[in-house]
């Protein structure tokens, strides 16, 4: 018998695995979240069984209690040095007793093993983590991963098995045997109830599941619905991440600055949060150097690429004349728009825009190489990651990232359900940049823009921190990251004394100095235990990224282990272990079989539907092809989905090697847009060869009339990127055939088709922006797209071409200003910022016009945020005695400009 049916994805005669469901429970407060998940056992066999379980849970997570409940009594967990947990437990399942033990194998993801699970008797495991929630723009997101999902593994095989994970350990993934559980098909599913109870109403929203929700006061409770295919049950499958949106009008509600936890006796512990205001820091910024990852795989195809090439098109433009960026494109290979860097220019803006929409999907995620070339590009400058992959090899890849920087930052977006989200989280916080995820059923193009902006938002860096008053010591991060400007920012810290005092935070904004100066009151008693766990986990963190090697890495690792028993935290050092002391005939004797539990394929990827016969997934094939990113990978080849047979006997596991022509890998260099696909001769050896399909979303079926009316419920924001995709008909029959259809023509059309096909474009934009009337019925997205790489746009009519281009500006700034779009929006701010300073640096070449330069600066001033940048306008304006007193009385202003625009 193979070793996968004696772990027992099912049990000899048939049972069902020995999990029978997962349940959620916990409090979503107003700075933190304390989250319970329960998994549920009982052991249906007529003799004692040891259960494997490898689940997610948030890469930010604190983990703070583990308990096991067997025969209606309940037993605490304690945290033990890993190796030595390990022995408490194997000694306590060989002299019979029952235990529990949870190991972490990556910040993520984690091992709960319950041994000597007793015949018809439930048994209960239930972990409780902790994670800091801040508001930004009055929005708070919570999110729980639900299954551990296949990922890539590089490398070729090597080393002994650990574990019962379907990939075996390779050269360059150690444990790839602890972080693959096996795919199967499973019945037991996920039921949810949270609390949430910030001390005010707020709106909730899922974009991953229906909601159901009770009103308790201000207080909210929240489930999850199953799907209506589903009636009658009340859970819903662990195939993709739990999301929940909680909005508020006011963005500060639910942000408290300074909160503390002190006993009588020992120190005290704080976090302070704070959200700078850096919008109207001066100046001209520094040249940015950008390069921009867009992951092209297979699994990119359906919405989520024309999508990705929609953001990139907004992105380029908020780049300013003089920037330097470039773009790379990668699956199994990367290509890149040019061989390095190129000067932000018009013309290679049209170039970038033209090579960008010849992408398409194919392949798999090969994103060591690419990201470390796109890093060396600018090891001082932003890259910028689009990607929906999984990999095994993390470590790997942070490493190599951070060798090749300097001082260069990371914004990653992670696309779809199930992403590699601990090492985009990784990638941000020691890079000092951001990372966000994009849910199936959530825009991309809109959150790229979004937070692209952020990447070139004000900051401020070399902080330094000083204590007036009272005294702090222990601080985390002790490396302080920069201040962004509207993003939360939060420094934990210890007292010894009670006292009230204030912090100031000093740095630098470009070349000026900075100071913010918070007040601060440091009780002497305060019960919120959390704080403390919150900050013991920010110390770890940092420990753990100090690199340290030899005696010294050692030493840290002491720290770490007494810390996280101290507060009694799990981390790579120390597990979570529980033991049931039994009497009787409760003990058992023997050492009890392992049953390997299986998880979900993640939901939308298809591939692991095909061929599926009665009892459980097809046996693969030997193909020829691309790699698919969505199938767990190893040196030796590609490890397909565990297959039942009758009797739920599963089949062995055969390995695939899939092979690219040499002829079409790439290691970097420049390329036109890609070629037309080639098909792939037909392997020899393969009579059913398996053709991976797209992940399109999760539940991949939802109907086209459907995936149109979500597309349409955007708003204003939804209409601003939508002409920057493809349009679809909506009469078509067959909208999947028609995008096929397109993206094959547009793959095997020249590179000249695409300038052809912006000039057309243009040419439309253009004769609506110079009648003000007709642009406000149009499609503003096309407008905001053909921003020129100077900040104006193109306009027609009398002049020369400084006061056409301001003129055609400050008619599209009034039609954006009459939506309620100005420099200070969070999605479109930044191109309305690079207007307003073009216009004020052509300024001076209008003085033939004074009613394009009235317009020109009238309508800056109406769009402009902050002081300083409304200074330069009125100082601007002092010859123009058509702005005379007008700037101050903004009514008579906006009709002076309405007038000026009609002419």
């Amino acid at each position: 018998m193979n070793e996968q049916a004696k772990c027992g994805l099912f049990t000899r005669d048939g049972a069902q695995v020995p999990l029978q469901g997962v349940e959620v429970s916990g409090e979503l407060l107003g700075g933190h979240a304390r989250v319970r998940v329960t998994q549920r056992y009982r052991n249906e066999e007529k003799k004692p069984v040891e259960a494997v379980y490898t689940f997610p849970l948030p890469s930010d997570a604190t983990l703070s209690a583990f308990s096991m409940t067997c025969a209606g009594r309940r037993v605490a967990g304690v945290v033990k040095e890993r190796e030595e947990a390990f022995r408490t437990y194997d000694t306590a399942i060989t002299e019979g007793h029952g235990a529990a033990l949870l190991d972490q194998e990556r910040p993520n993801v984690f091992t709960a093993q319950v041994g000597n699970l007793l015949p018809g008797e439930e048994t209960l495991v239930e972990v409780e983590f902790l994670q800091a929630l801040t508001a930004e723009e009055g929005s708070v997101r919570w999110m729980l991963p639900t299954l551990v999902a296949p990922r890539y593994m590089p490398g070729a095989v090597q080393g002994d098995r650990t574990a019962h994970g379907s990939a075996a350990p390779t050269t360059r993934v150690p444990d790839a045997d602890r972080i693959s559980p096996p795919i199967g098909n499973v019945d037991y599913g996920l039921r949810m109830s949270l609390l949430i109870d910030v001390g005010h109403e707020v709106v909730v929203e899922s974009p991953s599941h229906a909601l159901d929700i009770t009103r308790e006061g201000t207080r909210l409770r929240v489930g999850l619905k199953p799907a209506p295919a589903h009636k009658g049950r009340t859970e819903v499958a662990l195939d993709r991440d739990v999301v929940l949106n909680l909005r508020n009008a006011n963005p500060d509600v639910m942000l408290t600055p300074v909160v503390t936890h002190r006993k009588a006796e020992g120190p005290g512990t704080f976090a302070l949060t704070v959200v700078p205001d850096l919008l109207n820091l001066a100046a001209a910024p520094p040249r940015q150097e950008v390069v921009f990852v867009v992951d092209t795989s297979g699994s990119m195809d359906g919405e989520s690429l024309p999508q990705a090439q929609a953001a990139l098109r907004l992105c380029l433009r908020h780049l300013r004349e003089g920037d330097r960026f470039n773009v790379i494109a990668f699956e199994n290979s990367f290509r890149t728009f040019t061989p390095a860097p190129v000067t932000f220019t018009q013309r290679t803006l049209e170039q970038a825009d033209a090579w960008v929409a010849g992408l398409r999907a194919s392949g798999g995620t090969q994103l060591l190489e690419p990201l470390v070339a796109a890093m060396k590009a600018a090891p001082d400058g932003v890259v910028v990651l689009l990607t929906d992959g999984q990999v095994g090899n993390e470590g790997e890849i942070l490493e190599a990232v951070l060798a090749a920087r300097k001082s260069g930052r990371v914004f990653s977006f992670g696309i779809g359900t199930n992403v590699s989200d601990a090492l985009l989280r990784d990638l941000a916080r020691r890079t000092d940049g951001a990372v966000e995820f994009i849910h199936p059923g959530e825009r991309i193009d809109d959150k790229v823009v979004a937070q692209f902006s952020k990447a070139l938002a004000p900051r401020v860096t070399d902080l330094e921190v000083r204590f007036d008053g009272v005294e702090a010591s222990e601080l985390a991060p002790a490396t302080l990251p920069p201040l962004v400007d509207g993003t939360p920012w939060t420094l934990f810290g210890r007292y010894a004394q009670a006292g009230t005092g204030s912090v100031t935070l000093k740095g630098r904004s470009g070349r000026e100095p900075f100071s913010l100066t918070v007040r601060l009151e440091l009780p002497a008693l305060s019960d919120r235990p959390v704080v403390e766990k919150l900050w013991a986990a920010e110390r770890i963190r940092g420990w753990l990224d100090a690199g340290l090697v030899g005696r010294r890495a050692e030493a840290m690792k002491e720290r770490i282990v007494q810390l996280a028993i101290t507060h009694q935290l799990a981390t790579r050092y120390t597990s979570f272990v529980v033991v049931e002391e039994r009497q009787g005939e409760r003990r058992a004797s023997g050492t009890p079989e392992t049953r390997v539990v299986p998880v979900n394929a993640p939901a939308g990827w298809n591939m692991f539907k095909q061929g599926q016969l009665e009892g459980g997934l097809a046996p693969p094939q030997d193909v020829d092809g691309d790699y698919d990113d969505a199938e767990p990978v190893t040196g030796s080849g590609i490890m397909m989905p565990v297959a039942a047979g009758p009797g739920g006997i599963t089949r062995p596991t055969t390995p695939v090697r899939r092979v690219t022509p040499p002829s079409a890998v790439s290691r970097g260099g420049a390329m036109p847009p890609p070629p037309p696909s080639v098909s792939a001769p037909a392997p020899m050896s393969a009579p059913m060869p398996i053709q991976a399909e797209a992940r399109d979303g999760f539940g991949g079926g939802a109907p086209a009339k459907e995936r149109e009316s979500a597309k349409k419920k955007g708003g204003l924001l939804g209409r601003l990127v939508s002409a920057a995709m493809p349009q679809k008909s909506a009469a078509a029959p067959s909208a999947d055939r028609a995008r096929r259809e397109q993206k094959k023509d547009k793959a095997e059309a020249p590179p000249e088709a695409f300038e052809a096909l912006y000039e057309a474009e243009e040419s439309r934009v253009l004769s609506v922006a110079e009648s003000v009337g007709g642009l406000a019925a149009e499609d503003v997205g096309s407008v905001l797209g053909r921003q020129l790489a100077n900040g104006l746009w193109a306009g027609t009519g009398e002049g020369p071409e400084a006061v056409r281009q301001a003129r055609a500006t400050a008619r599209v700034l009034l039609v954006l200003l009459r939506e309620g779009i100005t420099s200070s929006h969070p999605l479109h701010g930044a191109q309305v910022k690079k207007a307003v300073d073009a216009l004020l640096a052509l300024a001076s070449q209008l003085t033939q016009a004074p009613d394009v330069a009235e317009l020109a600066l009238g309508v800056a001033w109406l769009v402009a945020a902050g002081p300083r940048t409304r200074g330069r306008i009125e100082q601007a304006a002092k010859p123009l005695p058509g702005l005379d007193g007008r700037l101050a009385d903004t009514d008579a202003l906006r009709q002076h400009v309405e007038t000026l625009a009609t002419r």
